[in-house]
């Protein structure tokens, strides 16, 4: 008799991956024919609603491929009940992170996994080879590894670039192994040389790019449908770092120099580069044109060294026990701590988005004196203290009243968002693949493409950010439900110790918000709401001869700091 097979409901992942050397054997590896053989298979064995995931180019050692990783965020959310691929390889070529995923991985989330020229199907029970062709294709993987490596070290040192082109240069049409002058970024580079020769700093220079929206090289070259390596962090596409500015005044290659061998890998495992000293690079001088003449290049080099950083001085270097703990009310960025220059005693924090420090989008400072929050922070953490010393069960019933209802009320608005941002996210991917199609049909025109698939790619990435941060605080939701009490065993150490550290404060508070003073020009207010690990932001009765607290933050004017309960227009408000 036939052994009974789960119906199968949800996503059928079909699961393809080629690297460039895979590509070396030829046509029986690509990816068209993996589609077809996948697709053949799923039809056979009567598996629907098939879904493609694809990496070309990807090694197998290395895990972090965009399609792979789309497959494990569909199968953590619980869409995908099979996944298929052609041969173990194809899933990856490490022995002991295949094995993670095919023996507890897909079984702890019931997805059924097939490996079709191996004949391994989970739905038939463990496969005894399996593990053995896991340790044939790792060494597969390093002797390509040796190989690949050998051929890097004779192409690098016979004077070929063995990276890709910096910023500035793009590949010749004619010759890949040469690089030419992109006519487009060229300019740009030339542009921030001649600021940096007017003595421009770095953040002056990415100021000016900014303003005059001329766009990162990373987002360039996502517009001009270039593959580069890293993270696209920044949602503005023409916001401008720092280290970005300094990393194109340092290249060499910009005088018409190739420089190979300047990073290495410890291991075919370990894809980690690091620095290689200068005197394991090969350098080949006057190989393509140059966009800087070698006179300004060293001019500007001279520059950079001459400007040096300032090494803090002790007492301004010391990390305030509130960093990473408070944030901007209004964009929800983190507050950096800054010392005055005039007067080194005066710490404070201000919003690392404010659009006049470091060209972001939120339109007020929100500085607070560091002083001053530790004193509220005292005070309310006293009150909380005071409160459960003498009204314990009122207290604890306030904890369960708060958690339960809040808990509930957000946790429906969260996982409803999320729903709606992962059904956004899907619809982006497939917008993505149409104009593809339309692009490749000649439906829609080059330049079309180029900014719509620009516009779905930063849709792409925020959706990213937001569908993890809410899978975060749908976590942290169900931790605060199981530690009310580890909360109250905190308060009760803080009126032991009756003192703030650094320890105590992140054993009792999640983070800060700060809003933006308000009121006249000698007295303001400026609404503070603490949120505490566990339960969130709580409300405490307050007593008649509780009295908020107020500093002087200079001659002649007052800040009056109050709790976000004083304003009704704030309750409600959650963690």
């Amino acid at each position: 008799m036939q052994s009974k097979k789960k119906t199968n409901i949800g996503i059928t992942a079909l699961y393809c991956r080629l690297s460039r050397d895979d590509g070396m054997e030829g046509e029986s590896n690509s990816i068209s024919t993996q589609k077809k053989m996948l697709k053949q298979f799923a039809k056979e064995h009567s598996l629907g609603n098939t879904r493609y995931y694809v990496d070309d180019g990807y090694t197998g050692t290395n895990f972090n491929r965009p399609g792979f990783q789309k497959m494990i965020e569909d199968i953590d959310l619980g869409y995908v009940s099979t996944v298929v691929v052609k041969d173990l390889s194809r899933l990856g070529r490490r022995y002991d992170t295949v094995g993670y995923y095919t023996d507890t991985y897909f079984p702890d989330r019931d997805v059924r996994f097939i490996a079709i020229n191996d004949n391994v199907d989970s739905d038939e029970g463990e496969n005894e080879i399996a593990p053995f062709k896991n340790i044939i294709n790792e060494w597969y993987a390093k002797d390509i590894s040796k190989k690949c490596r050998s051929s890097y070290r004779i192409r690098g040192s016979s004077g070929e670039p063995i990276s890709l082109p910096p910023y500035g240069y793009m590949k010749s049409p004619d010759n890949p192994k040469k690089w030419i002058v992109d006519p487009e970024a060229a300019p740009v580079v030339k542009d921030i040389f001649r600021m940096a020769l007017e003595g421009k700093g770095d953040e002056a220079i990415a100021r000016n790019l900014q303003e005059r929206q001329i766009m990162t090289p990373t987002y360039y070259w996502i517009a001009k449908g270039v593959r580069k390596g890293g993270k696209k962090t920044c949602p503005n596409p023409y916001k401008w770092n720092c280290t970005t500015i300094d990393g194109i005044l340092v290249r060499q290659e910009y005088c018409g120099d190739v420089i190979n061998f300047k990073t290495y890998s410890k291991s075919y495992k370990n894809k980690t580069r690091r620095a290689n000293p200068p005197e394991k690079r090969a350098v080949f001088k006057n190989v393509h044109e140059p966009i800087i003449d070698r006179d300004t290049f060293e001019l500007v080099q001279k520059l950079i060294g001459n400007t040096k950083r300032r090494a803090p001085k002790p007492e301004n270097g010391e990390k305030s026990i509130f960093t990473d703990l408070l944030f901007c009310a209004d964009c929800h960025k983190k507050l950096w701590h800054h010392v005055n220059t005039r007067n080194k005693d005066i710490h404070y924090f201000s919003c690392s988005n404010y659009v006049k420090d470091t060209r972001g989008t939120c339109k007020s400072r929100h500085y607070i004196r560091a002083d001053a929050i530790e004193e509220v922070v005292k005070q309310e953490l006293r009150r909380l203290a005071k409160y459960l010393e003498y009204h314990e069960d009122e207290f604890a019933a306030l904890l369960a009243e708060k958690t339960n209802a809040d808990m509930i009320s957000e946790q429906k608005y969260l996982e409803s968002e999320l729903n709606r941002m992962t059904v956004r996210s899907q619809t982006v991917a497939d917008l993505f693949v149409k104009i593809y199609e339309d692009n490749a049909t000649g439906k829609l025109t080059d330049e079309m493409f180029m900014q719509l698939s620009q516009k779905y790619e930063l849709e792409r990435m925020e959706l990213k950010d937001k569908i993890f941060e809410y899978k975060e605080r749908i976590a942290k939701l169900h931790e605060m439900e199981q530690n009310k009490d580890d909360f109250i065993k905190a308060i009760r150490k803080f009126m032991e110790m009756q003192t703030l550290t650094a320890l105590m404060l992140r054993e009792l508070i999640d983070h800060i918000d700060v809003y933006e003073k308000e009121g006249s020009s000698k007295h303001y207010t400026q609404r503070i709401a603490i949120y505490y690990r566990f339960v969130g932001y709580i409300e405490i009765p307050t007593e008649p001869d509780y009295e908020n607290y107020t500093a002087d933050t200079r001659q002649g004017v007052k800040v009056e700091y109050l709790p976000t309960d004083m304003f009704p227009s704030q309750r409600g408000k959650t963690a």
